[in-house]
């Protein structure tokens, strides 16, 4: 079956965040310097700005995630259920450490983003977004497919070349 592409993320936003906030975890891709991957299942949160999909991860700024990151930025997040449906997100993912970002995706968690993913930091960082130990990744997007379980339907949205990595 083909996969339908689409220009803009608003085209598929809505599944995008109900297959999100039905699935709540996603199991984040690193490589390390001899291009090994690793995995582990983490919980981003999300949001829209300026039309196009901004993710942020609440983490503890680990060696390994240290070193995968600044070896290459280019992550991949994946999310499954049980139905089949899958999503899947290509991005370039950076440590973001300024107190307003990281104040941001804090309260991002605690409303939810979408609503009904995320939960109270405070629960792994006492501190709240001034403890040392909080981290936050900001996860831009440059692609994102869906698949629907029920019938295997695809669908796709890339960020302009400009964006694209190696475009």
């Amino acid at each position: 079956m083909p996969t339908n592409r689409v220009d803009a993320f608003s085209d598929l936003q809505d599944t995008f965040f109900s297959y999100i906030r039905d699935i709540k975890y996603a199991t984040m891709i690193t490589v390390d310097r001899e291009n090994r991957p690793r995995a582990r299942v983490l919980l981003p949160v999300w949001e829209v700005v300026d039309g196009r999909p901004v993710g942020w991860l609440a983490a503890y700024k680990t060696p390994v995630k240290t070193a995968h990151l600044a070896h290459s930025p280019h992550t991949t997040y994946s999310y499954w259920n049980p139905r089949q449906n899958t999503v899947h997100v290509d991005a370039l993912s950076t440590w973001a450490d300024d107190r307003a970002t990281k104040r941001h995706a804090w309260d991002l968690y605690l409303k939810g983003g979408p609503p009904g993913v995320g939960y109270d930091p405070v629960h792994y960082w006492r501190g709240g977004p001034e403890d040392p130990e909080y981290h936050v990744i900001r996860i831009d997007p440059w692609r994102i497919q869906l698949v629907r379980g029920s019938d295997l339907r695809s669908t796709m949205w890339q960020s302009d070349s400009a964006l694209v990595p190696g475009a």
